[in-house]
């Protein structure tokens, strides 16, 4: 999501085209040997080895990619270290859930913000982990030496995944310090072996409140321009070896091998720009069928269905502050790609990116045709294609429901899958006293944290509303079987079928799952309506994420296809998660006939967007603090040359979700800024980059450290960063 640079004098515009087009690529960065030339003109000061060395340190030993113990490597946001005492710095989005999980009435950290006043007072994240890149090897020839044309696609799926699993286990064997992960690019066209430290001891240090780390809301969500700032903190702990260890009280802050200088002089247009993290998906080879079934299927059933959820959850969270605090955190996740969803839409129509892909399509089967040898080898990709697009139409529908009306629906459905490893000694050792108590009291710890962020009225609501919609939309052949025989038995009355189910199962309260385990028993599971639910959702789950043998092929060779038909330019694979480097300028754009957006936002946009006399959880609430620190003008050494407090900037970097929270460096190689937006008008971007269009929006470095410094009251931690003035 980034865009295009805008309008430069006219003197230079002729000299200065290259940079009025967005900069479209994701790099590797073992590979940015290739765009160096390019950096450099634009303004890099920086060696490519000052980017990536897995010799000495280098600007990717200080960006680690944000994940869990359960998927460290699913890396869902980015974050940078600022100091060389493990600092880091992401997005207030990416910390929300931490922030929500430590927040109650009594220390409300969302409305109120936090601020640690020491190390002891950083509170330490169960589960959070930060991972940074070791190095990155191509493995492309040892993957690619054992296949061959003969094998069917399942087959091929099954060698490259245990020759990886052989590849990982002998990299551990040698070096067992680190976590390893192969990576395919271009739809297994090429892969990458990734070798990473996996921080596991990480704390929460400070966040502003929701009226600076999250003001606009969903309002401005996606838009410019922008006065969010969308910032947390984070601090990385070690043991005395300097080595990741899980929590304890005797680790101590990280020894950055490297961390970002910030440098207060600020964004002109043009600056050159750079980001550095870990994009986490996007389809720029996506053909014309995927783009058609995105338009008519996936995205419209998609926003309806959140649409729906958003609703209630809003009903509700507007009632009760208790209720809103349990929320605030899934309100926002359902509400982020809610509007992507719809913004993605109007840009691909827009754009005409159906057109778009049908050209190239034409392209490559003219290309294809011109050759005896080239249409025996790519001749039926886009045939595959086009098939399996046409005959998967009500899966398209079904699928899109069972991950968002199921999965992403009631929390009822998923607890059961909580209990199947105690259901499974249940069945099979249930005299085994000991194992099974050790299970209920790990069970009742891990459950904790769900049920402070529960609520029976709300789940409710949500799973007799989501079903009725599943019940009218999705084609009965493939419905689950559950929701058909519901539907019939209570006569499309889901919100009785709900009032029955909630009374019954053990999951819809507290009071009734801690009862079950304080006497667990198969028969009580086996009645239960939830429980029996779980293979049915499980299955069909499994049939949906199962490998497409025809769409993997079809890709896999047009893919290939395009790669050796235009041998000299410089393709970079779709984002998968992976380390990434993509570099642009600071700049304006026009969105539209007759409207101009300059290129940063200052504090004065806060005030002029404030909503007086609303509650702190308003959207736009501006704190009376922050209200006197600007009638004061006291911005102390974060305000730009013309005494403004500067709040975000475009750049025209090409970003996608997962790049949340990543540093936008300069050519200095320091930071300027943090990237967490793309802009409305270039939503089709993970789809179709748009070189006019496409922006990345940041929150100036310079106003991140003023809320610190001012508003949190915490100079201890300016103090340890290193200012570049």
């Amino acid at each position: 999501m980034k865009l295009k640079s805008v309008i430069l004098v006219l003197l230079i515009s002729f000299l200065s085209q290259s940079f009025v087009k967005a900069d479209e690529g994701m790099w590797l960065l073992s590979l940015i040997g290739k765009n160096y030339d390019e950096m450099k003109a634009k303004g890099l000061k920086l060696t490519a080895e000052d980017i990536y060395n897995i010799n000495h340190s280098s600007l990717k030993d200080a960006v680690v990619g944000l994940g869990n113990a359960e998927a460290p490597f699913g890396f869902f946001c980015t974050g940078e270290i600022i100091s060389s005492k493990g600092l880091v710095l992401t997005n207030h989005h990416c910390g929300y859930g931490a922030i929500q999980t430590h927040s109650t009435e009594e220390n409300n950290y969302l409305l109120d913000g936090f601020w640690a006043g020491s190390f002891e007072q950083e509170i330490p994240n169960e589960g959070m982990t930060m991972t940074r890149v070791v190095s990155l090897e191509d493995i492309t020839d040892k993957i690619i030496a054992g296949l061959s044309d003969t094998l069917s696609e399942s087959d091929r799926h099954k060698f490259i995944d245990e020759l990886s699993h052989k590849i990982i286990k002998e990299a551990k064997e040698a070096d067992g310090n680190y976590g390893y992960d192969v990576k395919s690019m271009f739809e297994g066209n090429q892969f990458f072996l990734f070798k990473y430290e996996v921080f596991k001891d990480i704390r929460l240090v400070g966040t502003p409140p929701n009226s600076i780390g999250k003001f606009g809301g969903d309002t401005d969500n996606w838009m410019w321009p922008r006065h969010t700032g969308d910032f947390s903190v984070f601090r990385i702990y070690t043991d005395k070896d300097n080595k990741s260890a899980n929590y304890s009280a005797e680790n101590q802050p990280y020894q950055a091998l490297h961390h970002f200088p910030i440098s207060l002089k600020g964004v002109e247009e043009n600056d050159y720009a750079m980001v550095m993290g870990f994009p986490g998906s996007t389809e720029r080879f996506l053909t014309s069928y995927g783009i058609q079934q995105a338009l008519d299927i996936t995205n419209p059933t998609t926003v309806e269905i959140r649409d729906l959820k958003l609703k209630i959850m809003k009903s509700y969270m507007d009632e009760s502050e208790k209720v809103y605090l349990q929320y605030a955190s899934k309100y926002a996740q359902t509400a982020n790609y809610w509007k992507y969803f719809q913004g993605q839409s109007q840009g691909l129509v827009r754009l005409d990116v159906y057109g778009q892909k049908k050209k190239i399509e034409n392209e490559f089967t003219q290309w294809v045709n011109e050759n005896t040898e080239r249409k025996a080898k790519f001749g039926e990709a886009l045939t595959i294609l086009e098939k399996y697009y046409s005959g998967n139409k009500e899966k398209a529908v079904a699928k899109t429901y069972l991950f968002e009306a199921i999965f992403q629906g009631s929390e009822m459905f998923m607890l059961p899958f909580q209990l199947r490893p105690l259901a499974g000694v249940l069945s099979n050792s249930p005299d085994n006293k000991e194992l099974i108590d050790g299970m209920v009291k790990e069970l009742k710890e891990q459950m904790q944290e769900h049920w402070k962020d529960y609520n029976e009225d709300v789940d409710k609501t949500v799973f007799a509303a989501l079903l009725d919609l599943y019940f009218k939309n999705v084609p009965a052949d493939v419905q689950l079987a559950f929701v058909a025989e519901a539907g019939k038995k209570y006569k499309g009355d889901f919100n009785k079928y709900a009032t029955d189910v909630y009374k019954k199962s053990i999951f819809a309260n507290e009071a009734k799952f801690n009862a079950f385990l304080d006497k667990p028993s198969m028969k009580v599971l086996e009645k239960d309506p939830i429980f029996l639910l779980k293979d049915q959702i499980i299955n069909q789950y499994l049939m949906f994420m199962g490998a497409s043998d025809d769409y993997d092929k079809g890709m896999r060779l047009f893919e290939a296809g395009l790669l050796e038909m235009n041998p000299d330019k410089n393709y970079y694979p779709d984002a998968n998660s992976t380390l990434r480097l993509t570099y642009g300028s600071v700049g304006d754009y026009d969105p539209r006939d007759g409207v101009h957006y300059k290129y940063y936002t200052t504090i004065d946009g806060i005030m002029e967007k404030e909503v007086k006399g609303v509650k702190k959880s308003h959207e736009f609430y501006v704190d009376e603090k922050l209200k006197q620190l600007y009638k004061d003008k006291d911005y102390g050494q974060y305000a730009d040359k013309d005494g403004q407090m500067r709040v975000c900037f475009t750049t025209n970097n090409d970003i996608t979700g997962g790049n949340s929270g990543s540093p936008v460096i300069n050519g200095n190689g320091e930071l300027i800024g943090t990237a967490f937006d793309g802009n409305w008008e270039a939503m089709s971007g993970d789809i179709a980059f748009e070189k006019n269009l496409q922006k990345c929006i940041n929150v100036d470095v310079r106003f991140t450290l003023f809320i610190i410094e001012k508003h949190g009251g915490a100079k201890r931690l300016i103090d340890e960063m290193t200012i570049v003035k």
